[in-house]
């Protein structure tokens, strides 16, 4: 049971991080620094599709992460 818990945690991490890259394409070093401008707007399509799967994976993995510090104690 250990083992199938540990093969999902790595599949889980592997896919939120591929989530994490794919969003991150305005946030560079300039923008950090106020390179880019203030403008606030909403998500769409599939910008929207991602955040939302990102935080899905993140839930997941924090929820596998819980499971096996429970079974292993």
């Amino acid at each position: 049971m250990q083992n199938i818990i540990s093969i999902i945690q790595i599949i889980l991490a592997i896919l939120l991080m591929v989530a994490v890259l794919l969003q991150s394409r305005g946030s560079g070093l300039g923008a950090a620094f106020g390179g880019e401008g203030a403008v606030y707007r909403t998500k769409r399509g599939a910008e929207k599709i991602l955040f939302v799967a990102t935080i899905v994976l993140s839930v997941l993995f924090l929820g596998i992460t819980l499971a096996e510090v429970f079974i292993r104690s």
